[in-house]
């Protein structure tokens, strides 16, 4: 039954969650992390909160377009948001099978749906001018050259293994399927949404849209649907257990707590990458200045302990 009392919390699972480090991907191991992160999702379901999933999708776009650069003689490729489409449909499906099955052991059965969403950005945004997101395989400069003639695409080299396309991650400004996504949680329905950051589209002069080549960061986009749908919690689940400082070096510390006000020095000082932290914290902090009330960062295995205080890393204002 609808309810206007629940707390509506909005869990993001990350992308290297679903595809781990070290492994090769295939669907077995997809499933089985898919079902570990949800059967800690499950209990949260059970405790009676209206919850909207997100994900990220970067290895799993990354391995569609490799495959569709591999038979692109047999079949035509896909635009980017194409691809963004059908990773947010694939993974969707996952969580949403996966999930169903795992509330199927606690007896608390709710319907869980995927909604395909299209996220507005501004194609004035400044991003599309310095691409910086790498995407796709990796080409040799001869190939990349050729590609760049031919298609327009924006290469440069990565990690010193070859050159890559690189294209804009602009701002999300809003989520054009924000209203449904709303009334489906209130009336008791788990949405999964926003997967991979959303499929990035242009508002013309007419309201019409179009999908555009780029890449929505995850976190901007899961903050942005918590503020137009109104939720209270917003958790961010990674590989990394918390939040630290001087990550990765001999002096590295973990941050059960940290405010708002922290979290900007934090961010000012550069304690956070820009492919990994940064953006959470941002996200974090985004959230809660637009009315949220709490923020929480930290792996699927210890979610429980997490809400309870026990692990992680809490944001607040």
């Amino acid at each position: 039954m609808p309810s206007e009392t629940k707390k509506t919390i909005i869990v993001s699972l990350g992308g290297n969650c679903i595809i781990r480090r070290h492994e090769t991907g295939t669907i077995k191991e997809q499933f089985e992390n898919t079902r570990k992160a949800c059967s800690f999702i499950a209990k949260t379901v059970s405790a009676g909160k209206n919850v909207i999933i997100t994900h990220g999708n970067g290895p799993v776009v990354g391995n569609i377009l490799i495959r569709q650069e591999a038979a692109k003689d047999a079949v035509p490729p896909m635009p980017l948001y194409i691809c963004d489409a059908d990773s947010e449909g694939g993974i969707g499906f996952m969580i949403q099978q996966t999930l169903y099955n795992e509330l199927l052991k606690t007896k608390k059965i709710r319907d869980v749906v995927t909604v395909i969403t299209q996220i507005v950005v501004d194609k004035k945004d400044s991003a599309f001018s310095n691409p910086a997101k790498p995407v796709g395989p990796y080409y040799t400069k001869e190939e990349a050259e050729a590609l760049s003639r031919k298609k327009g695409w924006f290469m440069k080299e990565d990690s010193l293994r070859g050159f890559r396309r690189f294209v804009a991650s602009p701002r999300p400004l809003k989520v054009i399927e924000a209203g449904i996504i709303k009334k489906l949680s209130e009336s008791g329905v788990i949405v999964i949404a926003a997967g991979g950051g959303g499929i990035p589209v242009v508002e013309n002069p007419d309201g019409t849209l179009h999908g555009v080549d780029a890449v929505i960061d995850k976190d901007l986009a899961t903050s942005t649907l918590a503020r137009e749908i109104g939720a209270e919690e917003f958790i961010n689940l990674t590989q990394i257990e918390m939040v630290y400082l001087d990550f990765g070096k001999p002096a590295q510390r973990g941050i059960p707590r940290m405010d708002v006000r922290e979290a900007k020095k934090y961010l000012k000082r550069g304690e956070f990458l820009a492919g990994s932290m940064r953006p959470k914290v941002e996200a974090a902090i985004e959230f809660l200045e637009d009315g949220g009330k709490e923020v929480i960062i930290t792996t699927p295995e210890l979610i429980e302990d997490a809400m309870e205080g026990k692990a992680g890393t809490r944001v607040y204002l």
